[in-house]
Protein backbone atom coordinates (compact mmCIF):
# COMPACT_ATOMS: atom_id res chain seq x y z
CA UNK A 1 0.00 0.00 0.00
CA UNK A 2 1.54 3.36 -0.99
CA UNK A 3 2.09 6.18 1.46
CA UNK A 4 -0.93 8.43 1.94
CA UNK A 5 -0.91 12.07 0.89
CA UNK A 6 -1.03 13.04 4.56
CA UNK A 7 2.10 11.02 5.35
CA UNK A 8 3.94 12.38 2.29
CA UNK A 9 2.95 15.89 3.44
CA UNK A 10 4.43 15.24 6.88
CA UNK A 11 7.59 13.87 5.26
CA UNK A 12 7.94 17.04 3.18
CA UNK A 13 7.48 19.15 6.32
CA UNK A 14 10.18 17.21 8.18
CA UNK A 15 12.48 17.44 5.17
CA UNK A 16 11.99 21.21 5.01
CA UNK A 17 12.81 21.43 8.73
CA UNK A 18 16.12 19.66 8.03
CA UNK A 19 16.94 21.98 5.11
CA UNK A 20 16.25 25.04 7.28
CA UNK A 21 18.38 23.57 10.08
CA UNK A 22 21.28 23.13 7.64
CA UNK A 23 20.93 26.75 6.48
CA UNK A 24 21.06 27.95 10.09
CA UNK A 25 24.10 25.78 10.80
CA UNK A 26 25.88 27.17 7.74
CA UNK A 27 25.12 30.71 8.82
CA UNK A 28 26.46 30.05 12.33
CA UNK A 29 29.58 28.37 10.96
CA UNK A 30 30.22 31.28 8.61
CA UNK A 31 29.75 33.77 11.44
CA UNK A 32 32.43 32.06 13.50
CA UNK A 33 34.75 31.44 10.55
CA UNK A 34 34.42 27.66 10.44
CA UNK A 35 34.62 25.83 7.14
CA UNK A 36 31.96 23.32 6.21
CA UNK A 37 32.70 19.65 5.70
CA UNK A 38 31.58 17.86 2.54
CA UNK A 39 28.09 16.39 2.85
CA UNK A 40 26.59 13.47 0.94
CA UNK A 41 23.09 12.29 0.11
CA UNK A 42 23.45 9.20 2.33
CA UNK A 43 24.07 11.54 5.27
CA UNK A 44 20.91 13.47 4.36
CA UNK A 45 18.95 10.20 4.36
CA UNK A 46 20.43 9.25 7.75
CA UNK A 47 19.45 12.64 9.12
CA UNK A 48 15.91 12.17 7.80
CA UNK A 49 15.61 8.73 9.41
CA UNK A 50 16.91 10.17 12.69
CA UNK A 51 14.35 12.99 12.72
CA UNK A 52 11.61 10.51 11.80
CA UNK A 53 12.59 8.30 14.73
CA UNK A 54 12.47 11.30 17.03
CA UNK A 55 9.17 12.63 15.68
CA UNK A 56 7.52 9.21 15.73
CA UNK A 57 8.57 8.77 19.34
CA UNK A 58 7.30 12.21 20.35
CA UNK A 59 4.21 12.71 18.18
CA UNK A 60 3.76 9.72 15.86
CA UNK A 61 0.24 8.56 16.52
CA UNK A 62 -0.99 12.08 17.27
CA UNK A 63 -0.11 13.27 13.75
CA UNK A 64 -1.30 10.10 12.05
CA UNK A 65 1.92 8.26 11.26
CA UNK A 66 1.44 4.49 10.88
CA UNK A 67 2.92 2.27 13.57
CA UNK A 68 5.44 0.65 11.21
CA UNK A 69 6.32 3.89 9.39
CA UNK A 70 9.99 4.02 10.42
CA UNK A 71 10.52 0.47 9.15
CA UNK A 72 8.77 1.35 5.87
CA UNK A 73 10.92 4.46 5.44
CA UNK A 74 14.08 2.51 6.22
CA UNK A 75 13.16 -0.03 3.52
CA UNK A 76 12.17 2.69 1.08
CA UNK A 77 15.43 4.60 1.61
CA UNK A 78 17.47 1.42 1.13
CA UNK A 79 15.64 0.66 -2.10
CA UNK A 80 15.81 4.26 -3.36
CA UNK A 81 19.46 4.78 -2.41
CA UNK A 82 20.95 4.14 -5.86
CA UNK A 83 18.35 6.28 -7.62
CA UNK A 84 18.70 9.14 -5.13
CA UNK A 85 22.52 9.03 -5.13
CA UNK A 86 22.65 9.15 -8.93
CA UNK A 87 20.14 12.00 -9.14
CA UNK A 88 21.95 14.06 -6.50
CA UNK A 89 25.28 13.43 -8.26
CA UNK A 90 23.81 14.71 -11.53
CA UNK A 91 22.24 17.73 -9.84
CA UNK A 92 25.43 18.60 -7.95
CA UNK A 93 27.56 18.38 -11.07
CA UNK A 94 25.18 20.62 -12.98
CA UNK A 95 25.78 23.37 -10.39
CA UNK A 96 29.43 23.72 -11.31
CA UNK A 97 30.34 24.49 -7.69
CA UNK A 98 30.39 22.78 -4.33
CA UNK A 99 26.94 22.17 -2.88
CA UNK A 100 26.15 23.20 0.68
CA UNK A 101 24.65 20.85 3.23
CA UNK A 102 21.27 22.55 2.77
CA UNK A 103 21.48 22.17 -1.01
CA UNK A 104 22.43 18.48 -0.77
CA UNK A 105 19.53 17.89 1.60
CA UNK A 106 17.16 19.70 -0.76
CA UNK A 107 18.36 17.67 -3.75
CA UNK A 108 18.24 14.40 -1.81
CA UNK A 109 14.75 14.93 -0.44
CA UNK A 110 13.44 16.11 -3.81
CA UNK A 111 14.79 12.92 -5.43
CA UNK A 112 13.37 10.77 -2.63
CA UNK A 113 9.90 12.34 -2.89
CA UNK A 114 10.00 11.92 -6.66
CA UNK A 115 10.87 8.25 -6.15
CA UNK A 116 8.02 7.80 -3.66
CA UNK A 117 5.50 9.53 -5.92
CA UNK A 118 6.66 7.59 -9.00
CA UNK A 119 5.06 4.44 -7.65
CA UNK A 120 8.24 2.41 -8.20
CA UNK A 121 8.25 1.47 -4.53
CA UNK A 122 5.73 -0.59 -2.62
CA UNK A 123 6.03 -0.77 1.16
CA UNK A 124 6.17 -4.10 2.94
CA UNK A 125 2.80 -5.61 3.64
CA UNK A 126 2.07 -5.87 7.36
CA UNK A 127 2.33 -9.40 8.73
CA UNK A 128 -0.96 -11.31 8.86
Amino acid sequence: MPLSGHVVGLLKEYMQDLVEQAKQEASAQQTFGFSTAPYRSDQAISDLLAILDDRIESEGLQVGLPENFLHEMWSLCNEANRHVTEQVWLDRNSLGQAASKATVREMTYKALIKYIESGEWEPDEPPA
